[in-house]
């Protein structure tokens, strides 16, 4: 053990440099505060980028944790546990319209691995179903699905495609929130279904139109496709509500959706839930969708362990008993307010859906602000800047910021952060 040497130095010599990451060692948390290794206090705004989704180190998360990690922490999923088969009927609840609990769900361990498992529902569903053949999905440009090849080539972003090739077969993309290019798109022979974000994180908060997701919906049915959400960022309270899209047209439901971040508040945590429409298959047989991806046709080793779906089912508990769904509404459009108030020139605009907030720079933030570095995207400039005041934010793309503070974000810690993003703002125009 290396105990003397320096956490940057440990990390320039043992860990693979797949992070341009921050000059900053984080070392404990609290709420919505983490402190770095000397003690300094930061207000956490990106709350491990949408995943301490009820804050750092929440007592009764850790107090069912300990509890569990001394009981049973890891079993094969050739065996049932009751920690899975409870969070996957809470999971499956909250999916669905009140009183409607329909579908199944399906446990993996992140983001990109529960995308992973609808591209395989989708590829399933298109080989065997009627008719068969189809195996290409329509995704949205400004996506992001992941970092697995088929992930990335899944995403509507070149960036992360470069060096690569060849990539995965089967995914197109159409502009986001564009009803003639899905219109088109759709109709390629081939097609099996829609894949998007309803409010796309990665490329700096932007929110599907509800006339859009209903237009999705409308062409899923007319072609016999799925549609298919990704919530790993939107999903489970971040934008008011369970499922990210109802907060934009409660009356789309999608035929499977998936869903990782904020689900076990810190713990690696992935899921896919699928809904029960009624598939007919090449024999002239049916069977629900839900039950498409049968024994053989996928798994996982340490998706849904026992002391993983404890976690999460007392995160899913603590936001529902202490109504962050609703605080999430309430001060998601009060911080935008706040923000847009600052009427600062070096904003062009700041957007959002619950406690997704996006705020994006003026296109010639770098003539205007001549202390950028050349070269140097000012989101990460200013970022930087922000960690300095003491408040974590997170990139996106080369000029916006997102806020994703934890759901039971109280108006003080807006207010907070707000005071520490005109301080910044402030200086750089003086």
């Amino acid at each position: 053990m290396h105990t003397d040497t320096p956490t940057r130095e440990l990390y320039d010599r043992f860990v693979i440099p797949t992070y341009g990451r921050f000059e900053l060692r984080l070392a404990r948390g609290k709420g919505s505060e983490v402190w770095d290794e000397s003690g300094k206090r930061y207000l956490d705004f990106g709350a491990g980028i949408a995943v301490t989704s009820i804050g750092h180190c929440h007592p009764r998360v850790v107090g069912m944790m300990q509890q569990q990690i001394a009981t049973l922490v890891h079993t094969s999923n050739l065996y049932f546990t009751r920690p899975q088969g409870e969070l996957a009927e809470r999971l499956v609840r909250l999916a669905t319209a009140p009183g409607a609990t329909r579908g199944k769900v399906f446990f993996c361990n992140s983001g990109a691995e529960a995308n992973e498992a609808l591209y395989k529902l989708a590829r399933k569903f298109g080989n065997e179903g009627t008719p068969g053949g189809r195996n290409s999905i329509v995704t949205m440009l400004g996506s992001f699905h992941g970092r697995t090849l088929a992930g990335i080539s899944a995403t509507g972003q070149d960036k992360v495609k470069k060096g690569f090739d060849p990539l995965v077969p089967g995914f197109s993309h159409v502009p986001f929130n564009d009803h003639e290019a899905l219109r088109k798109a759709v109709q390629t022979p081939g097609t099996v279904a829609v894949l998007l974000e309803p409010v796309q994180g990665e490329s700096g908060i932007n929110p599907a139109k509800p006339e859009f997701l209903r237009l999705a919906r409308q062409l899923c049915d007319e072609h016999n496709l799925l549609l298919m959400f990704d919530e790993v960022q939107c999903g489970l309270g971040r934008t008011g509500d369970w499922v990210g899209a109802r907060t934009l047209a409660p009356d789309v439901m999608p035929d499977a959706m998936s869903w990782a971040k904020g689900i076990a508040g810190g713990f690696p945590l992935g899921a896919i839930w699928v809904g029960d429409r009624s598939v007919k298959l090449a024999d002239g047989s049916t069977k629900p969708l839900c039950d498409l991806l049968g024994p053989g046709t996928h798994g996982t080793t340490f998706g849904g362990t026992p002391l993983v779906c404890v976690g999460a089912n007392e995160v899913l508990s603590v936001i529902e008993e202490e109504d962050m769904l609703a605080n999430a509404r309430e001060l998601g459009p009060y911080a935008l307010q706040k923000i847009a108030a600052l009427k600062s020139p070096l904003i062009k605009e700041t957007r959002g859906v619950g406690l997704m907030i996006g705020i994006e720079l003026v296109p010639d933030f770098a003539e205007r602000v001549p202390s950028v570095p050349p070269g140097k995207a000012p989101c990460l400039f200013m970022v930087e800047l922000l960690h300095d005041a003491g408040l974590l934010t997170i990139p996106s793309s080369t000029h916006a910021i997102r806020w994703l503070p934890p759901l039971n974000v109280k108006r003080a810690e807006i207010e907070d952060a707000v005071q520490i993003l005109d301080g910044v703002l402030t200086k750089l125009v003086n």
